[in-house]
């Protein structure tokens, strides 16, 4: 049976409890629910669909892919959007978060078997705390109260993680760390 995954960096869980309260704050005043599905994340490996059957390969796939990447620090600088729809954190571009990118999508042209496909819009790091249940009059009301607010923090990336879709939530099945 085909599953439904992702690959991300995923925060830190004393940040992931900060960020929770942004989309429960969501969810109370505008009824937003779908980023409540993930942890706080990043996506490096848009949603692609494979065969459970491949769980084990794909991971150690992604082990051998990362072999050469080390831990590095992400910083944010306050929230941006995606008009109309998307409010989110804004991690700030650096050149290991885009070596990383970049690793990850040769990875996915290279290992097309497992249903993984690179990202064909230009990589803009963001961690969503409103999405596509957020509508375009909510997300005007929603954008004046988002705009200037600092969101200033700073963690290491240890690795990237490897989601499946479980029953209405996203959970991590595994981590495939960067060595130094």
């Amino acid at each position: 049976m085909k599953e439904l995954y992702f690959a991300a960096l995923v925060l830190p869980e004393e940040l992931n409890t900060e960020i929770a309260v942004y989309k429960q704050r969501m969810l109370d005043d505008f009824g937003c629910r779908v980023a409540l599905r993930s942890p706080a994340h990043i996506t490096l490996l848009p949603p692609f669909r494979m065969d459970a059957a491949q769980e084990s390969a794909l991971v150690a796939a992604l082990d051998d892919c990362l072999a050469g990447i080390s831990p590095f620090m992400v910083s944010t600088n306050g929230f941006g959007s995606f008009r109309p729809r998307t409010i989110f954190i804004e991690p700030v571009m650096s050149d290991a978060l885009a070596a990383l990118k970049k690793q990850v999508d040769v990875f996915a042209r290279n290992n097309t078997s497992f249903g993984a496909a690179a990202d064909v819009r230009p990589f803009h790091p963001h961690i969503t705390i409103a999405t596509r249940d957020l509508s375009r009059e909510a997300f005007a009301v929603a954008w004046t109260d988002w705009a200037d607010q600092p969101f200033a923090r700073e963690w290491r990336a240890d690795g990237l993680s490897l989601l499946r879709m479980g029953q209405k939530k996203w959970e991590v099945i595994n981590t495939s760390p960067f060595r130094l």
